[in-house]
């Protein structure tokens, strides 16, 4: 989605805003941001005028419902500074200006109060002769019109006013007064609404949805978006489509032979591996060995940790031989433990995407989509928004690997979610029960790109990390978790055999 180079744009300083607008407000138009109190419009508002002082352009914030004071507290507490750049015109009640008079009048005093109003505005618009002017809110002036005819009247004079003088204005509208009222959506030249979620755990979450914008394309539908010390920061949606890259397919190994073996030579480059198994199976430490994999041949990598404290990750690692943290110093690893509770899906997918166009990584770890599912508890769209962070990833050359806890121990395992559709290749992760102890057998089950082996193998964990035995031709029923032993007996994997397992 590019900028039309013809239609000059104003630039609203709210990061990722402009990229939906693709570059802005269009110059000289009338432009309404609607939201219910509480989801952001002020500091919207502020971050436009901000941004239009920083190029030289001068501001008017016209308040009716809010006073001076409180509107410079509010915008210090977001980080934000109003210059003299910018002017803030109080706008007092209008009946305060009427004397007893004008007040004992035949005309009704909402007619009074309503032309006293617009001449004020349009006496400080004069004074300040600004090119950004923000009028906050219509909730007031709806009020004062009593009517709709004339409440569209007076919107549509302030319209051609400002039209006329070139001016890009943001009208705030709170939807306190009349919510079904959509006199304004008709006379604006673009419609910016926002919204506040209250999920049944956790902090609200906020988005926000371009509704109309004349003339011009724009990423359409919900972004989510945080208010945050420094204004308010923007998700766009991410459309893979819009992010491709050319690179050689060429496949890249784990590090240990015999896992290269199951693979069909190793994972190909710009691909997803999905690695299913109950829980304590190791699907974070087949994870982990493709990142030291990464990390060896020169590249970087970044983790996104939902479900495990990073000290008892680090030190478990250690203990394999995988030194997480020597990665991290060393800038070569990136690790972020996520609060599932505290971020939206959109915040999500936009650090990923950081990390993978300014850091360059190339191998991304998601342990576990499990705890990427309980970030959105109310969504229902986790499958799409996976297809298109994976399809992101993987037109940008990066190898991607998720986890997925899957529900009980042994037997018959249901997943919370059913993404093996998504992912290239699926490692599927199993306990079964030999010669009296519980033990851990890892397959192949699928790989887009080319030959896997289709055995299934025991494997180990233990101090030099993972350890692999020959394929297990003689049980049968391993993936149910109780075997049926079919064969001749022959050495199961044990730690004296460990070693010698990754020659």
């Amino acid at each position: 989605m590019s900028e039309d180079p013809n239609v000059e744009k104003a630039q609203t300083g709210v990061s990722g805003l402009d990229d939906i607008l693709v570059g802005g407000l269009s110059k000289g138009h009338v432009f309404l941001l609607e939201g219910n109190p509480g989801t952001g419009k002020t500091t919207i508002a502020l971050q436009f005028l901000i941004q239009g002082s920083e190029v030289g352009e001068r501001g008017l914030y016209i308040t009716l419902s809010e006073t001076e004071r409180e509107l410079r507290a509010g915008a210090a507490s977001h980080g934000l500074t109003i210059d003299e750049s910018i002017e803030v015109f109080e706008l007092a009640p209008p009946e305060t200006l009427l004397d007893d008079d004008r007040q004992q009048s035949l005309l009704y005093s909402s007619d009074l109060e309503l032309g006293e109003t617009l001449k004020l505005i349009l006496e400080a618009f004069e004074r300040v002769k600004p090119s950004r002017v923000v009028l906050d809110s219509l909730s007031e002036i709806r009020l004062l019109a009593q009517s709709s005819l004339r409440y569209r009247r007076q919107i549509l004079a302030l319209k051609h006013f400002f039209a006329r003088q070139s001016v890009t204005v943001l009208l705030l509208d709170d939807l306190t007064s009349d919510t079904l009222d959509k006199t304004v959506h008709s006379v604006v030249h673009g419609v910016i609404h926002l919204e506040e979620l209250a999920p049944n755990y956790g902090p609200e979450r906020r988005r926000l949805r371009v509704m109309k914008y004349r003339g011009q394309a724009f990423r359409g539908g919900y972004h989510d978006f945080t208010i945050k010390t420094g204004g308010v920061v923007v998700y766009p949606r991410l459309v893979a489509s819009e992010h491709r890259t050319n690179f050689a397919r060429v496949s890249l190994s784990s590090g240990i032979p015999a896992l290269d073996a199951l693979l069909g030579g190793g994972v190909e480059l710009g691909s997803s591996t999905l690695i299913l198994g109950p829980a304590g199976t190791g699907k974070s430490t087949f994870a982990f060995q493709f990142v030291a994999s990464t990390i060896r041949r020169g590249q970087k990598a970044a983790v996104f940790v939902f479900d495990e404290e990073l000290g008892l990750l680090f030190s478990r690692m250690r203990a394999m031989g995988i030194d997480l943290e020597t990665m991290r110093e060393s800038g070569d690893l990136h690790i972020e433990q996520l609060d599932a509770a505290e971020l939206s899906p959109g915040e999500f997918a936009h650090r990923v995407r950081e990390r993978v166009d300014s850091a360059q990584a190339k191998t991304v770890v998601i342990d576990s989509i499990n705890g990427y599912q309980a970030s959105m508890p109310e969504e229902n769209a986790l499958i799409l928004h996976m297809h298109e962070l994976l399809q992101y990833l993987n037109r940008q050359g990066t190898n991607t690997f998720l986890t997925v806890a899957q529900h009980g121990l042994v037997g018959d395992m249901k997943s919370p979610v059913d993404v093996t559709y998504l992912a290239d290749t699926v490692v599927l992760l199993r306990y079964f029960e030999a010669a009296g102890k519980v033990r851990r057998a890892v397959s192949v089950i699928k790989k887009r790109t080319g030959y896997h082996e289709d055995t299934i193998r025991e494997f180990g964990i233990g101090n030099k990390g993972l350890s692999f035995g020959e394929p297990l031709s003689s049980f049968q029923g391993v993936l149910r978790g109780v075997p049926t032993f079919v064969g001749t007996p022959g050495p199961l994997l044990n730690s004296s055999s460990a070693s010698d397992a990754n020659s």
